[in-house]
């Protein structure tokens, strides 16, 4: 009598995300998935646009001008003696990157579900290349910038060597609010309507339009609970150079935030990544 063969007696299960170490090394194994979703995503935006990339540009661009009239002309708020539509646009091009960030992070899983629930891949490369595709209309703004500076006769110091330090800031800060934004919308279709009222109301409370220096001493580490008011701080202090300061305790308090909201961003999307192709 022919005992069974081992092999014919061994199970094999495949799980995604068995050991975490497995896991970050799936994610270098799929790296072509991320470039592909990245490219599709950035072609589908701007596929039978009229004008195409230009609408990068028109809606910061609007969004400055009517922020320099307001504040700038109305308000008579101070701009440490820069131009007021650079301190502006220094302000606007993090809050877009994060804001545009939320957006397609929030939606990035329900709008691959037929994806998810078909094959597994490391789920944590969807809203990373969701954020890739922001940070494209990230640097096509910078453009403007790069504009008003000339128009102006503006040149920045030393300081703007330290602005990759603040761009990763930002993407951190992305990334994490991000991550909870996009797992919290599988679990709860209702967020697709509070992501819309969570980014007008930020933009509101965060120091876009204006510089954060004007908040009252006594309320500005209170002010920094607002992770984006660090980043915005860092872009001004890295772009206007000059007067520009930086609150080192309110910003050290953004960082803090920042990356724990990176950590438990992860943590929680990780928590909840094996329901995604039940649930989704």
């Amino acid at each position: 009598m022919n005992e069974p063969s081992t092999a014919s007696q061994k199970e094999l299960i495949i799980e995604a995300g068995r050991t975490e170490s497995q896991y970050w090394k799936d994610l270098w194994r799929y790296r072509e998935l991320f470039y592909f979703l990245a490219w599709r995503d950035i072609l589908v935006r701007y596929k039978q646009t009229a004008i195409g990339i230009v609408w990068a540009l028109i809606r910061p661009f609007l969004t400055m001008v009517v922020f320099t009239v307001v504040f700038g002309q109305l308000a008579k708020l101070p701009s440490h003696g820069v131009p007021y539509p650079i301190l502006v646009f220094a302000g606007m091009l993090p809050w877009q990157f994060f804001s545009n960030a939320l957006s397609e992070c929030s939606n990035s899983l329900i709008g691959n579900a037929n994806l998810i629930s078909k094959v597994y891949f490391p789920r944590l490369i969807v809203p990373t290349s969701a954020v890739i595709v922001s940070f494209v209309d990230f640097l096509i703004s910078g453009i403007i910038l790069l504009g008003l500076m000339a128009w102006y006769n503006f040149v920045p110091d030393w300081r703007i060597l330290t602005l990759p330090i603040f761009i990763l800031i930002a993407c951190a800060a992305s990334m994490g609010v991000g991550l909870w934004l996009a797992a919290l919308n599988v679990q709860y279709r209702d967020f697709r309507f509070v992501v819309p009222f969570i980014i007008q109301f930020g933009l509101y409370i965060s120091p876009v339009g204006f510089s954060s220096s004007i908040v009252p001493e006594q309320w500005r580490l209170l002010y920094s609970l607002n992770p984006m008011v660090g980043v915005i701080d860092g872009f001004r202090w890295a772009i206007l150079g000059g007067q520009s300061t930086i609150y080192l305790s309110g910003f050290l308090l953004s960082l803090t935030l920042v990356f724990l909201l990176l950590w438990s961003g992860i943590w929680y999307f990780r928590k909840m990544e094996k329901t995604f192709a039940d649930v989704i």
